[in-house]
C-alpha cells in the first residue's frame, strides 16, 4: 500500500503511543511509526503483552499494528524516512543545578532535536507533543536552523490534553485540539497540514490554532487550573472535618453553580500522576525567572496544599489508631495515582506508604494493575511490605484498610467478609470517599472519610 503521509513519533510512552495509535486508526492511508531509545520498550509494544495499561488501547494497537502502525528501533533511518515528526520524550522535573526541583529537565528533548538535525535529509515538520516550558520551541528552532544546505524545518506545538484512564476516549472525542505555529507563511502551511490530519475525525470547530508560545503555555496552565481545583476542595475538606460539615454536600452545592461546575471537586488524598506537580513547579520556575514572585507563590501553594492533605491523612491514621502503628498490619487498596491506569508516577500512595513504614507498620499493598510499578517505587524500602492482587487476601489479618485509589472494584467488595477477616477493632480510612460510610460503620468498622465526620465506635454517635 502506498501511504499518503509518513509520520514518526519519538517516544513510546503514555502520550506518544495512544496518540499515534489513534492517528493510525483514523488515517489508514498514513504510515505511523513509533521509536524509542529504550529497545526493550519497543519489544514490549511489539509483543502480546503491552507495557502499559489504558482502557481501549490494547484493542486499537492490535487493530493497527503491522497494518499502518509500527514500532521500530532504527531511530536514524526513521528520522530520514518520515516527513512529520512528533517529539514525545520525557521531560521530568530537573533534579540538579539551576532550577533543581522545579524547572523541566530538557536534556532528552535537546538530544532528540539534535538527532533530528543530524539525520534529516529532507524538510520536516517537527511537532512538540511533550509538555514543555513556554519558549522551548525557540531553542528547537535554533538547533534545527543550524542545518547546512537547503533542509528546512517547521516547529509546531501540539500539546496533548488527554487524561490517563480515559485517554482513548479523549483522543477520539477531544474537547479541543490545539496547534500552535509561527505566524509565517511556512508556519501556517505546516499548521494547516497537521490540522488536516486531525480533521479526518475531529470537527473543525474543535481544532483551534494559536501562536506557538500560547500553545506551549496553555498546556501548563490547563494542568495548573485542574490541580488548583483539587487543592481548593481539599483545603475545604480540612475545614469540614473541624466543623462537622460534609465536603460532599459542600462540593455538590458549589458545583451546581454553572460558573464553577462539578468536575475536579471530589475531595481526597490529593493529585498525583506525571503532569500536575511537574507542570505547576515548571510554571513556578518560569514565573520566578520572569520576575513574577507573587504569581509564583500563588501557584506553589497549590503543591503545598497537596502535600499538606497527604500529611493530614497520615496524621489521622496514626491518631485514630491509638498513636502507634508499630507491628500493625495496614492493607492499602490501590497504589496507582488514579483508577483505570497502572501508572504510579507521583502517586500519593508512595509517600503515604513510606510514612506508614517509618511508623514500623506492616504494609500489604493491593492493586489490580499497579503492583509491578509499586514494587519498583518501593524497592529501596527496608520495612515489611507485601504485594497481593486479591484484596480479600490482602485485608485478612489486618488492623486497617486504607483506600488510596478510586477503582470501581473497591466499591463492590464484600466488606462484611473483609471485616470478619480483620483484627478488631477494625479501621477503614477512605482516602477517596468512594464507599457507603454509614453501611461500613454498621458492619463494625471505625470509619474515617475525607472532609466528613468520623464514624467511630469509641464515642457516642450524634443522632
Amino acid at each position: 500500500m502506498k501511504f499518503q503521509k509518513k509520520i514518526l513519533c519519538i517516544g513510546a510512552g503514555y502520550v506518544g503511543v495512544p496518540s499515534m495509535a489513534m492517528i493510525a486508526a483514523k488515517c489508514p492511508d498514513c504510515r505511523v511509526t513509533v521509536v524509542d531509545i529504550n529497545s526493550q520498550r519497543i519489544d514490549a509494544w511489539n509483543s502480546a503483552e503491552l507495557p502499559l495499561y489504558e482502557p481501549g488501547l490494547e484493542e486499537i494497537v492490535y487493530k493497527t499494528r503491522g497494518r499502518n502502525l509500527f514500532f521500530a528501533k532504527d531511530i536514524e533511518n526513521q528520522i530520514r524516512e518520515n516527513d512529520i515528526i512528533f517529539v514525545s520524550v520525557n521531560t521530568p522535573t530537573k533534579m540538579f543545578g539551576t532550577g533543581a526541583g522545579m524547572a523541566a529537565d530538557l536534556q532528552y528533548w535537546e538530544k532528540t532535536a539534535r538527532e533530528i538535525l543530524q539525520y534529516s535529509r529532507s524538510p520536516k515538520i517537527v511537532i512538540e507533543k511533550s509538555t514543555l516550558p513556554v519558549k522551548t520551541a525557540l531553542a528547537m528552532e535554533r538547533i534545527l536552523s543550524s542545518a547546512k544546505g537547503k533542509i528546512t524545518f517547521e516547529v509546531l506545538s501540539n500539546p496533548e490534553f488527554m487524561a490517563e484512564g480515559t485517554a482513548i476516549q479523549d483522543l477520539e472525542n477531544p474537547d479541543r485540539v490545539l496547534i500552535g505555529s509561527r505566524e509565517t507563511k511556512s508556519g501556517l502551511k505546516a499548521r494547516a497540514e497537521l490540522a488536516g490530519i486531525y480533521a479526518r475525525w475531529i470537527p473543525e470547530e474543535k481544532i483551534i490554532t494559536s501562536n506557538i508560545w500560547s500553545s506551549e503555555l496553555s498546556k501548563l496552565v490547563a494542568n495548573a487550573f485542574l490541580a488548583q481545583r483539587v487543592s481548593s476542595i481539599n483545603s475545604i475538606s480540612a475545614l469540614c472535618e473541624k466543623t462537622d460539615a460534609n465536603i460532599a454536600e459542600v462540593a455538590r452545592a458549589v458545583g451546581m453553580d454553572s460558573r464553577v461546575g462539578s468536575k475536579f471537586l471530589n475531595a481526597g488524598i490529593g493529585f498525583g500522576g506525571s503532569c500536575f506537580k511537574k507542570d505547576i513547579l515548571n510554571l513556578v520556575y518560569l514565573c520566578n525567572y520572569y520576575g513574577l514572585p507573587e504569581v509564583a507563590n500563588y501557584w506553589e501553594s497549590v503543591v503545598k496544599i497537596n502535600e499538606y492533605q497527604q500529611e493530614r491523612f497520615i496524621t489521622n491514621i496514626l491518631g485514630s489508631m491509638f498513636n502507634t502503628l508499630a507491628g500493625k498490619k495496614i492493607c492499602i487498596l490501590g497504589f496507582a495515582f488514579k483508577a483505570d491506569t497502572g501508572d504510579t508516577r507521583e502517586s500519593p500512595a508512595i509517600n503515604i506508604t513510606r510514612r506508614l513504614l517509618t511508623e514500623h507498620a506492616e504494609v500489604i499493598i493491593s492493586d489490580p494493575k499497579a503492583l509491578t510499578n509499586a514494587a519498583l517505587d518501593l524497592a529501596d524500602e527496608k520495612g515489611a511490605i507485601a504485594y497481593m492482587e486479591d484484596p480479600y487476601r490482602a485485608a485478612a489479618g489486618c488492623h486497617a484498610l486504607v483506600i488510596l485509589t478510586d477503582w470501581d472494584l473497591y466499591k463492590k467488595l464484600d466488606y462484611k467478609k473483609i471485616y470478619k477477616s480483620m483484627v478488631k477493632p477494625a479501621f477503614l480510612f477512605d482516602g477517596r470517599n468512594i464507599l457507603d460510610h454509614n453501611k461500613c460503620f454498621e458492619i463494625g468498622f471505625n470509619v474515617y472519610p475525607i472532609g466528613k465526620p468520623a464514624l467511630s465506635h469509641f464515642v457516642k454517635q450524634d443522632c
